[in-house]
């Protein structure tokens, strides 16, 4: 989920010296952003980030859970809070050590100048550096941070020749999502990346705040539209995301004020964004929560003891929502 745009920042230019070598850092991220809901979980990873002692150093936390459910959000709600610089590193599958560290860049008169990653910007400043999508990173790229994760506090930079160490402010976390499109992260780096805290779907009084934070301008109608269909998603164990609810109602509103003079219906427009966001399958929750779990059982999913004496319909399965179902049931 995106914030607000705020000013933007000043001192674009701004450099360190480290090691006898300038370093350009990066802009720091000025968005707006408010966390809604899961209190406890912005307060666990606060506490992460505590120095508690002068012998004591500070976690570096997972942030796990499906896309678009507002991992990156609370890292920066949680910058915020403590009042700090953001940095935003995005972690792609081709994302190399200097990309994390130092990048060379040829500059005016065939000089090279060394310009800082968002991490490294972090570092410098004492500030908090999100890596987004850390499991969509390769092992080689992680190696080049085990210094940082550990009681050492440093990265080194093979191109500019220099030992980086961090501002004893600086923060990160690494968000993950839980998806196919993602690399093993190795155990020496998941086990400097602790704790993981994971995040859930939002209850429907947080998401209906969520909605109408990113959209204040939505009609009331829509929203409760929208609230409905993904509560039933969460329910249903869908990953359909308050992400996915905002993208919903901007292009089903953007549909209802397109020709004043032929107006779409409300329904016909939230109907059309839906199948244009999410597919077609998702005009059927029931058949399409249906399907996953006979994909997952064609895939061995792990069983719990429930499912050794219960089929996954079955009302009186431990893991069951017994309500939920019986008044689905009911409405069809």
């Amino acid at each position: 989920m995106t914030g607000r745009p705020s000013a933007p920042a000043t001192n674009l230019s701004k450099t360190r010296e480290v090691g006898g070598v300038t370093l350009h850092l990066g802009t720091p991220d000025t968005t707006d952003q408010s966390w809604i809901g899961q209190d406890a979980v912005l307060r666990q990873l606060l506490a992460c980030w505590l120095v508690v002692d002068p012998n004591d150093r500070p976690l570096s936390p997972r942030l796990t859970g499906p896309p678009g459910i507002g991992k990156t959000t609370l890292a920066m709600a949680a910058a915020r809070l403590r009042n700090q610089p953001l940095f935003i590193c995005q972690c792609t599958a081709d994302t190399r050590p200097e990309d994390l560290i130092v990048t060379p860049v040829l500059a005016e008169k065939g000089t090279i100048a060394y310009h800082a990653s968002p991490l490294v910007s972090a570092m410098l400043v004492g500030g908090v550096c999100v890596l987004d999508e850390g499991n969509r990173m390769n092992e080689k790229s992680w190696a080049s941070l085990a210094p940082l994760l550990d009681h050492r506090r440093y990265a080194e930079s093979i191109v500019a020749g220099i030992t980086i160490p961090a501002h004893p402010d600086f923060r990160v976390c690494v968000t993950m999502n839980e998806d196919e499109s993602t690399y093993e992260v190795p155990d020496y780096i998941l086990s400097r990346l602790q704790p993981t805290l994971a995040l859930g779907f939002p209850t429907r009084d947080d998401e209906l705040a969520i909605l109408k934070y990113h959209l204040p301008f939505a009609e009331d109608a829509l929203l409760a539209l929208t609230v409905e269909f993904l509560q039933q998603a969460h329910r249903l164990k869908l990953d359909f995301s308050p992400r996915d609810g905002i993208n919903l109602l901007r292009f089903a509103i953007k549909r209802m004020a397109q020709d004043p003079r032929h107006p779409i219906s409300r329904d016909a427009a939230w109907r059309e964004a839906l199948f244009c966001v999410l597919g077609e399958e998702a005009a059927d929750l029931q058949d399409l929560a249906r399907r996953k779990r006979r994909a997952l059982g064609g895939q061995h999913a792990p069983l719990g003891l429930g499912d050794l004496f219960f089929s996954p319909d079955d009302p009186l399965h431990p893991d069951a929502e017994g309500d939920s179902f019986e008044d689905e049931d009911q409405e069809d």
